[in-house]
């Protein structure tokens, strides 16, 4: 499909720099092609638009300090560098996205952090060991393993989304604000936006209802946020991100759906799991592995039968996620309304509903 058909126009002062406070008071948009209905509503009232015998699955993973601000030394004349980590290769290698990469070259010493007497990890030093395609680096570490993700939890900072963080500098609170409540396995380099928004509040209303919760894990890579340069969906390539899913969870979800339950995906992120554990009926299997699928329309959901989402970026592969969920006509009438209605766009902003559009073939 052409990439244009996902473009759209968004006034800069839609894109939300803060979180909603509390998490759960942000709004949501609720968004239903079965009756043709949008409903403009609160995540707090999340609950009501589900029904007694449904699964919310939630993505655990946890958010590492994986922006990093660096210094190269060559020939005794320093030149700061910064870097998002955007996947693990091995113990001790990550890639990273590299500003401005047209200072690196292979070999390239790179300092983290300042050498303290009372903090050894508070100093982490790197090698570029590989020049990749679009401003792409690979870093080989000096320390590996547990000592390697404290010494990047020491000296890195919260890696805020782009459009965040070119307008401010990462502050203390983004390290717990850009972190869910369900957030237990470190290995994202970017957050689970639309779990966000949960509070132990609405986590009581969600069980008083009758609905279930559910955890799958998905590393979320940088990769996933950004627009799409190619002209036709067919030429993008997807970056790959490592996910899970155990056996328990898998047969609890499947006796849901059996009951007659819907599945509904707690992000993208939770989605992309799922769907990617699913078999062509829909049946879940215990899962592990990393996945690279890409959503567009004309996708038949195997799995999911509605997502919670946040608003995402126009040419990007989570609008057109969305669109082949509910329809490409209902969410750009739907991105419309929310632009129009002064909706908070982007992680940190206000959250969608959407229900499955009927499938055909």
């Amino acid at each position: 499909m052409r990439t244009d058909l996902f473009d759209f126009e968004l006034p800069d002062d839609r894109i939300a720099l803060y979180p909603a406070d509390p998490r759960d008071s942000a709004r949501m948009l609720v968004v239903d092609p079965r009756s043709g209905t949008r409903t403009d509503s609160a995540v707090l009232d999340l609950p009501e638009f589900l029904q007694p015998g449904d699964a919310l699955v939630f993505n655990d993973t946890r958010v590492i300090s994986a922006a990093l601000e660096g210094v190269r030394l060559r020939n005794a004349v320093p030149a700061a560098v910064a870097f998002n980590l955007i996947k693990r290769v091995d113990g001790s290698r990550w890639r990273a996205f590299a500003r401005p990469a047209k200072r690196l070259e292979t070999g390239d010493r790179i300092r983290f952090g300042h050498a303290t007497t009372s903090c050894r990890l508070c100093v982490l030093d790197a090698t570029v060991s590989a020049k990749l395609d679009a401003g792409e680096v690979e870093l080989a570490f000096d320390l590996t393993g547990d000592e390697l993700d404290r010494a990047i939890e020491a000296v890195g900072d919260t890696p805020l989304p782009p459009y965040i963080a070119l307008k401010r500098a990462p502050g203390a609170a983004d390290r717990s604000s850009y972190q869910t409540m369900f957030a237990a396995k470190d290995g994202a380099v970017a957050a689970p936006t639309a779990g966000l928004h949960f509070t132990e509040r609405l986590i009581e209303k969600i069980q008083a209802r009758g609905i279930a919760r559910h955890i799958v894990t998905l590393h979320v890579g940088a990769g996933t946020f950004l627009p799409v340069k190619a002209q036709d969906t067919a030429d993008h390539k997807m970056h790959a991100e490592w996910g899970s899913i155990d056996p328990d969870t898998a047969a609890a979800l499947n006796a849901v759906r059996a009951r007659g339950g819907r599945i509904v995906a707690v992000g993208t992120t939770s989605l992309r799991v799922l769907e990617s554990a699913a078999a062509n009926d829909g049946r879940l299997s215990a899962w592990s592995g990393e996945t690279s699928i890409f959503i567009t329309p004309g996708y038949r959901f195997k799995v999911v039968g509605a997502l919670m989402t946040n608003f995402h970026l126009p040419r990007s592969t989570l609008f057109m996620l969305v669109s082949a969920l509910a329809g490409l006509d209902t969410m750009q009438a739907a991105y419309a309304h929310a632009i129009e209605e002064r909706y908070r766009f982007y992680s940190y902003g206000d959250a969608s509903l959407l229900f499955l559009a009927p499938q055909t073939g």
